[in-house]
């Protein structure tokens, strides 16, 4: 009996690691093409990005294979880090006024949308589906020196000339905002649609105002949205290039436009290499601290 038993646990052990090893062979070929994507169009060009970073650039934008930290030394003094922590500072006011604003909008959807909640963030996301381009030039039409703002101002009789709205930093924040709100309203929707009302009830019967059912209710349980948020606001706006070149007019110049700056114009390819390299290495970081925070189950819910 026991030596039946002993083979009957041996023989369910065997068969264990046999369907596992079956299981893992099953999604190789699912896994194997994917895997080639990613190293292929992923991380080879971060590895040749990284490579040309250690190197110097030198006359007429020659590169010379000699491996150096002189880029990284420069990025981190004067104008280079100047530039790198208005980049930052944009993105982050980008971000808070996002959610500032999101926020509201889309419990506002949650709790008043009723059978027009579709309808709603359909025209949310609506703005989305238009060419990129085509967004930022409609805004500079409109708040050109020759616009529809100074026109019908100047007609109106309020101003006696054009205001110089391009070319500051508030159309290029106000560009920012608007061009990727929707991105911070849709995952803040979802984790609050998905909270359970019973649990604002349950609080509301203990005797907790709005305002306290809001912050130890409400706002941990969505959490994860507000993460998902900032990840999908904060990484576009960090390598905006477009944005700032047209409505800043080469006034407001950010990260993007200085890798773009020393790719193209400057020919000093290990410099842009550096500062993208920097500049991915900033978005890992914000990556995994959000998603640590609670938003990689929201951002699997909007994808």
């Amino acid at each position: 009996m026991q030596v039946s038993e002993v083979i009957g646990r041996k023989s369910r052990a065997l068969g264990e690691k046999l369907r596992k090893s079956l299981t893992k062979q099953a999604h190789l070929p699912y896994v194997g093409p994917i895997s080639l994507w990613i190293i292929a169009f992923v991380f080879a060009p971060l590895g040749v990005m990284l490579y040309f970073s250690l190197l110097s650039a030198g006359d007429w934008g020659a590169i010379i294979h000699t491996f150096t930290f002189e880029n990284y030394q420069f990025l981190f003094k004067g104008k280079y880090l100047t530039i790198l922590l208005r980049t930052l500072g944009f993105a982050f006011a980008a971000n808070m006024i996002c959610l500032l604003i999101g926020y509201p909008i889309a419990h506002s959807i949650v709790a008043y949308g009723g059978r027009w909640k579709i309808t709603l963030l359909f025209f949310i996301i609506l703005p989305s589906w238009i060419c990129f381009l085509v967004r930022i030039y409609a805004l500079w039409s409109l708040t050109s020196y020759g616009g529809v703002i100074n026109t019908v101002l100047l007609n109106l009789g309020l101003i006696e000339v054009p205001l110089a709205i391009l070319g500051t930093p508030y159309i290029v924040m106000f560009g920012l905002v608007l061009t990727y709100i929707p991105y911070m309203v849709l995952p803040i929707y979802a984790s609050l649609e998905g909270l359970d009302p019973s649990l604002l009830e349950a609080s509301a019967d203990l005797g907790a105002t709005p305002l306290k059912r809001f912050l130890t209710v409400t706002l941990p349980l969505t959490k994860g949205g507000i993460f998902a948020g900032i990840i999908l606001v904060f990484i576009p706006c960090l390598g905006a290039w477009a944005l700032p070149l047209l409505l800043g007019g080469g006034k407001v110049m950010l990260a993007g436009n200085l890798i773009a700056l020393h790719f193209t114009a400057v020919g000093n390819i290990p410099m842009g290499s550096s500062i993208a390299s920097t500049l991915t290495a900033l978005i890992l970081l914000i990556l995994y601290l959000c998603i640590k925070g609670g938003g990689k189950g929201m951002l699997e819910r909007v994808a």
